[in-house]
């Protein structure tokens, strides 16, 4: 089952890093449209979807995620910048297969039509 991590910018420029394995849903939830958002885009909410990368295993995107959350916000707009060289900061999963997938507006806010 595929998997995906994922980096959103905050209303108040912090970057929020997660996991899911359905990012439209996930998004929706961030934003209030759905129930079972984050504690932290409660109370931050999301601006911009930054990044999204895809693999093939849960359990890889936690590795990932957990070493993403690990970065400095400098190391992370880094890893924005250039999705793609994701192994140049996070050399430790280089054995593993992230794919950078594209990125949707997050026009998913309760208030949107």
């Amino acid at each position: 089952m595929a998997a995906y991590i994922y980096i959103l910018e905050c209303q108040d420029g912090s970057l929020y890093t997660g996991i899911t394995t359905d990012p439209v849903k996930r998004m929706r939830q961030h934003c209030g449209a759905l129930a079972g958002g984050a504690k932290y885009t409660r109370s931050h909410p999301p601006r911009q979807l930054r990044a999204l990368w895809e693999t093939g295993s849960y359990r890889d995107a936690a590795r990932f995620e957990a070493c993403c959350k690990r970065l400095s916000r400098k190391e992370k707009l880094r890893l924005l910048e250039s999705p793609a060289c994701w192994t140049q900061l996070l050399p430790a999963l280089a054995e593993l297969e992230f794919t950078p997938v594209p990125t949707f507006p997050l026009e998913l806010r309760p208030d949107s039509p």
